[in-house]
């Protein structure tokens, strides 16, 4: 789900102007008052990205709080490398 999120972010974001926020049901119009160039709408795909490729990367961005804390995800059976 996440690569086909990023998939798509890629599609879109570039050939719509790095808008900041998408608007509608389904979020496929750009929101009427959205500015567009947004350096956090670039940032967020990129920790995105970066995130699905090397989750150890985590630990950048992660509060101090965060970092004393156990996590306790696991992969589905289905998550193919």
């Amino acid at each position: 789900m996440a690569r086909r999120a990023i998939e798509l972010a890629e599609s879109r974001l570039s050939k719509d102007g790095w808008p900041e926020y998408y608007d509608g049901k389904l979020g496929r119009f750009i929101g009427k008052q959205a500015r567009k160039w947004q350096t956090w709408s670039v940032a967020g795909y990129l920790v995105a990205k970066m995130m699905l490729e090397d989750p150890s990367h985590l630990g950048m961005i992660a509060l101090e709080e965060d970092k004393k804390m156990k996590p306790s995800l696991t992969r589905s059976a289905s998550w193919i490398m």
